[in-house]
């Protein structure tokens, strides 16, 4: 069974991918397993965020790796808090982001803003690497829209998935159940075109 490297210590995210990538064979292991540096995540797009981390883990380990990266764009904020949505509310209110703060945060920001103008987007770039320099990275891209809340829904996912309600599933992300989640989420859905790829 093939061995690859998951750039991310983000729990969720992990059991979401394994569950993903059960049916390749592919053994899945945390990067936390092989070494606790970060990768400086200094790129200005998804894309090139998550070859940054997919290229660190397969220096610090010899192994193929997948890395993503994924956040929030909201059209009323500009596309705000895109590459930043993990850390979006670091400082807010004097304190460290949290996914409860980026919440508070997103909710305060859009205090007032119509329903018509609260569309936003989960977006997702999954990169393969089979060794650090790989010229040739695979890349799988995926985007699933939705509608801010005003209110927290829910107590499912991780992230803003509180605050998306999904017109087509009649929930927020965070009251769906986890196995439809990840077949129709955008990670589901960059993994997908980055599997089809490996295959």
């Amino acid at each position: 069974m093939k061995t690859i490297v998951l750039a991310t210590g983000n729990a969720g995210k992990l059991a979401e991918m394994r569950e993903i990538l059960a049916p390749l064979a592919l053994s899945v292991q945390p990067q936390s397993g092989y070494f606790t540096e970060e990768a400086v995540e200094d790129g200005l797009s998804f894309i090139e965020n998550a070859l940054i981390k997919a290229r660190f883990a397969s220096e610090k380990t010899g192994l193929p790796s997948i890395a993503d990266d994924s956040g929030l764009e909201v059209d009323f904020l500009q596309g705000r808090p895109g590459i930043y949505s993990a850390r979006y509310s670091e400082g807010y209110q004097g304190q460290a982001a949290s996914d409860s703060l980026n919440n508070q945060k997103l909710v305060d920001e859009l205090d007032g803003v119509p329903t018509e103008n609260r569309q936003a987007c989960y977006y997702c770039a999954m990169v393969y690497v089979r060794h650090s320099e790989d010229p040739t990275p695979l890349i799988g891209l995926g985007q699933w829209c939705g509608t801010v809340l005003e209110a927290p829904s829910g107590t499912g996912g991780f992230g803003y998935d509180p605050l998306i309600w999904m017109a087509d599933e009649g929930c927020s992300v965070a009251e769906l159940p986890k196995t439809v989640k990840n077949k129709i989420s955008h990670r589901a859905k960059a993994l997908q075109a980055l599997v089809a790829q490996l295959k």
